[in-house]
Formats: structure tokens, sequence, C-alpha cells
């Protein structure tokens, strides 16, 4: 009877170790609902979270379940100087924490999101912001113009010149106001890909302790 207890002691042990020792791998991944909002105003080291939307399956089971909360930092904000650039937003998800505390370390990258407006993630993980189109570059050249009818009108030929030079200035000026900021609103999904195996055993104290 002692040595039937026994096993079964063992092999509840050998259960457990198992179930904490399951790995989620590369390539895996994990839908996220985004809780703040980022923008290229957002600074470097900046705070974020979302929460997972979808339970990530391993062997038919729920390994994340949703509800996780995922928790990263802004790597990078920029907005461009010029007309060709387009506003970048890096993040890096770094943190998983589980509905019930536990919390494992976390290497992903954004894969997408359900933003259609022109934007887009690239190979890096970059979110990108709309930028410019043929129509900014025809708002813009309309402008230039207008300044240059204007211009001619009221001073000749210098007017001209003139005019040309202030509605180029109005209407690139306008389109880097309009156009060189990118946002990830609050609520938006995320979908992020580990970029490394993620080990479920949890860490031993909470973040920033």
């Amino acid at each position: 009877m002692k040595k039937l207890a026994l096993l079964s002691v063992v092999l509840l042990t050998v259960t457990a170790v198992a179930q904490n020792n399951i790995s989620l791998p590369a390539g895996t991944n994990l839908k996220v609902k985004l809780v703040q909002t980022l923008t290229t105003s957002s600074k470097s080291g900046e705070p974020f979270s979302g929460r997972v939307t979808d339970p990530v399956m391993l062997d038919g089971k729920a390994v994340i379940p949703i509800g996780a909360t995922v928790q990263g930092r802004v790597v990078n904000a920029a907005e461009p100087r010029r007309v060709s650039g387009k506003p970048t937003i890096t993040i890096f998800p770094d943190t998983l924490i589980m509905p019930n505390g536990d919390y494992f370390v976390l290497s992903a990258t954004l894969e997408k999101t359900d933003l259609f407006n022109g934007t887009s993630v690239n190979n890096e993980g970059q979110f990108k912001g709309k930028g410019y189109d043929n129509n900014d570059l025809i708002e813009m050249g309309a402008g230039t113009g207008g300044g240059m009818l204007v211009g001619g009108l009221i001073g000749g030929g210098k007017g001209v010149l003139i005019g040309g030079a202030v509605g180029a200035s109005a209407t690139v000026t306008h389109w880097l106001v309009k156009k060189n900021s990118a946002t990830l609103p609050a609520g938006t999904l995320l979908t992020m890909e580990l970029s490394r195996p993620l080990a479920m055993t949890p860490a031993p104290s909470t973040p920033g302790n």
C-alpha cells in the first residue's frame, strides 16, 4: 500500500514538472488588444500593455488563456522631417502575465495590426504610418500653383515667384503637420509572433521587483 502511495506521489510530481516545462515554439502567434493609445509622440521606454484575445493552444490545451496580459515598452517613435519619410512606432513586448499572477519573460515582435488605412508593419516589426500618397502630391502642387496665381495677380512676375514659395511652404507645412505622425489607438488588435521559444516556467518574482 505504501509503495502504491509513493508511486502516485512520484507520478503527480512528474506530471507537475512536465506541465511547468511547457514551451511554445518560435513563430507562435499572440493576438493582443492594445490597452492604451501609442503615438509617434510616445517616449522611448514608455510602457504599454494588451490583453490576449484568443487562447494559444498546444496539444489541444489552452497554454495562454484569454485575458492574459502582454506588457512591453516603446523602443522608438519617430516622425519624418521630409515628405519622403513615414512615421514609425517600434514596440518591444517583454512580459506575459497569466490571470493567476504567474509571469514569463517574453521575446516577440509585432507582425501585423487590424488597421487598414494605409498603415503597415515591416519585416523588423515596426509599425509604419500612412505617410504621403499621390493625392498629397496633387494637394501640394495645387497649393503651390494657387500661391503663384495670387502672387502674380498682386505683384506681377516677382509676385509669382514669391507667391509660389509661400504656397509651397504652406502646403508642405500642412502635409508635415497632417501626415508626419502615426497612432496605434487603444483597442487596436495586434498580432505578435514569438521570436524565441517561450518556456512556460514562472519567473521567481513579480515584474519590477
